[in-house]
């Protein structure tokens, strides 16, 4: 018997749930039967899709997310790689130039050579000193340091001449917290007719700390 709409929208207005025998489901309206199986239907695609599609989706969603983070590191290890000769040029320079900085760091054997080498620059600017001591060694990550405590006398143009000659002396030398005031009890004083200054300052030394015994 051909299927109608019509005779199918009547049967289904003329159907009562109470009529209908779970254990007889061959005999119910066709109507029916295809409304039963489009609600089991969207049931079975909507459990499917929530439980397994939608996992899925979340799923590419992060191996999305971790591809492009992937693609990232691919760039930048490709340029790291591209320019892994640059690399080792630069690297070699650095070595060279982190060797000649440690061969001006003095060993404890080269202070008294250092002092040396200060006392001369102040006596070749005309100064007149009147201590130079060494301070105690504070031991830093990577190298030790020495402070030197200077205090000398002599016309404005000549410390300042000294101090800008620290910078001459082939080792590593660095001038911290200076201090100058007028000084009237210098011997310097009665050879000259202008103020002498007084100049008190630390410089500091540093050794490598490979270096230590």
């Amino acid at each position: 018997m051909a299927f109608s709409p019509e005779a199918a929208l009547r049967s289904i207005q003329e159907f009562d749930i109470n009529d209908l025998d779970v254990d007889n489901i061959g005999g119910w309206p066709l109507a029916v039967k295809i409304a039963v199986w489009l609600i089991v239907l969207v049931g079975v695609v909507t459990l499917g899709y929530m439980y397994h599609i939608k996992g899925m989706q979340e799923q590419l969603k992060g191996h999305e997310g971790k591809e492009a983070e992937l693609k990232v590191q691919y760039e930048q290890k490709a340029f790291r790689a591209a320019n892994l000769d640059a690399y080792k040029k630069q690297m070699e320079v650095m070595e060279d130039s982190f060797g000649a900085l440690v061969s001006q760091l003095p060993s404890d054997t080269e202070v008294p050579g250092l002092l040396e080498d200060i006392t001369n620059k102040g006596m070749v600017n005309g100064l007149e000193f009147k201590s130079i001591r060494l301070g105690t060694e504070q031991t830093r990550e990577f190298y030790v340091e020495l402070p030197i405590f200077i205090e000398a006398s002599g016309q404005y143009h000549d410390l300042g001449a000294f101090v800008s000659g620290m910078a001459g002396i082939p080792r590593i030398v660095t001038l911290h917290d200076f201090r100058i005031q007028q000084d009237a009890n210098s011997f310097l004083q009665s050879k000259s007719a202008s103020g002498v200054l007084s100049l008190t300052i630390q410089a500091k030394t540093y050794r490598y700390k490979d270096q230590e015994a």
